[in-house]
């Protein structure tokens, strides 16, 4: 049987104020992971972080020289803090990456294998973003994948629902939070 753990990624003070558009994300979320804690599913964040002087950014990397010029995820920054209405308690991990992907530049693989983790629940900001990176890099790892549909949110509505009504449901399954909850009660 499957052991998962639930990804939150990069829901940030910045990240929500730019995407958020007032749908109840966030109450969602927080029911989402909620849910995986009465479960006692491991609820990991990823944030992207990056050193003042952003020496890990490359000015061949389009996005990655945009967030800088935008002052974007600068480690310490209030802005890069977790969004308090879905912050960590006592014992969820929180990995920093570098780039796109939860995995890249990040210690999230070393953080799964020591739990034995082998099922990812994928949530986050933004779908075209984090969720799109994180879900081929995890597909390459022979993670089995879901994707919490509405507990993911773009600023493109359009892509958010090209991606997880087309491409996603071709890699991992993809349902809404209620469904997910009450799966899991099911359990």
């Amino acid at each position: 049987m499957a052991k998962s753990a639930l990804l939150v990624m990069d829901v940030q003070r910045d990240v929500v104020a730019i995407a958020d558009d007032g749908s109840g994300y966030l109450p969602r979320l927080r029911s989402a992971i909620d849910g995986a804690r009465v479960a006692g599913i491991p609820v990991i964040y990823v944030v992207m972080g990056l050193r003042p002087g952003d020496p890990e950014v490359s000015p061949r990397n389009r996005v990655m020289a945009n967030v800088v010029r935008a002052g974007l995820f600068t480690e310490g920054a209030p802005g890069t803090e977790i969004h308090p209405d879905v912050a960590p308690q006592q014992g969820d991990a929180v990995v920093t990456k570098r780039r796109g992907s939860a995995f890249s530049g990040s210690d999230l693989d070393l953080v799964l294998r020591a739990r034995d983790i082998d099922s990812l629940v994928l949530t986050g900001i933004a779908t075209s973003a984090v969720v799109l990176s994180t879900l081929w890099h995890a597909l390459d790892l022979d993670f089995a994948l879901t994707v919490l549909a509405d507990a993911c949110l773009d600023t493109d509505p359009e892509v958010h629902t090209m991606l997880t009504e087309k491409l996603f449901p071709q890699w991992a399954d993809v349902v809404a939070v209620e469904d997910w909850l009450k799966a899991l009660a099911r359990r």
